[in-house]
């Protein structure tokens, strides 16, 4: 019989205040397989600068994927200049995409007049309530960076995610491009929030 055997870590609760445990975690992992890249969901900057902190030194490259110009408002884009700024003079990679598990389809769902949810939101939820929701995060920002360019689809990567802020949930996924959903492949969940 063939296996390898792994801890996983569980936060007591998810949230901002796992960041660094998740990005030292995300390092450890990374270095432990010898993958090349982590990616990180960052809406403003913060987290992907303390993920960048982590990794000084590595030789690991950062793929930070924040949210869309007016995912929030209209026209604005959430992501902090000098935290962008200092980012792509460490060499990381930004990417802006649109939000591979919902884009379109929430427009639909929240329109008053079309009504019903889609299956793409129903991958979603599911990945979401059952796992985390840093799960769902992680595998709709490595489903961007694929469709980006900024991974390969022939690499794994180190993955994170969170709940609302920060980073909660770090995870080995094999990427796949979002046409091709069903390629993609969580190898391995490192940590995660043990209550959601």
């Amino acid at each position: 019989m063939a296996f390898t055997r792994k801890d996983i870590f569980y936060f007591q609760r998810p949230g901002e205040e796992n960041t660094a445990d998740a990005a030292r975690m995300a390092v450890g992992r990374a270095r432990e397989l010898g993958l090349r890249r982590i990616v990180v969901a960052s809406t403003s900057g913060t987290t992907a600068l303390r993920f960048l902190d982590a990794m000084e030194g590595t030789g690991l490259e950062l793929v930070v994927v924040t949210h869309v110009v007016g995912f929030s408002s209209p026209g604005v884009w959430e992501f902090a200049p000098d935290a962008e700024k200092r980012l792509r003079e460490k060499g990381a990679r930004i990417v802006t995409g649109t939000h591979a598990l919902s884009g379109l389809e929430r427009a639909l769902s929240r329109s008053q007049k079309v009504s019903g949810g889609s299956r793409t939101e129903a991958i979603a939820e599911a990945l979401r309530r059952v796992v985390a929701m840093g799960l769902k995060v992680a595998v709709e920002c490595v489903l961007i960076a694929a469709d980006q360019g900024a991974v390969s689809v022939t690499e794994e990567v180190v993955a994170c995610g969170g709940t609302i802020s920060g980073a909660d949930t770090v995870c080995v996924i094999r990427p796949a491009h979002t046409a091709s959903f069903f390629d993609l492949q969580v190898r391995e969940i490192v940590a995660m929030p043990r209550v959601r």
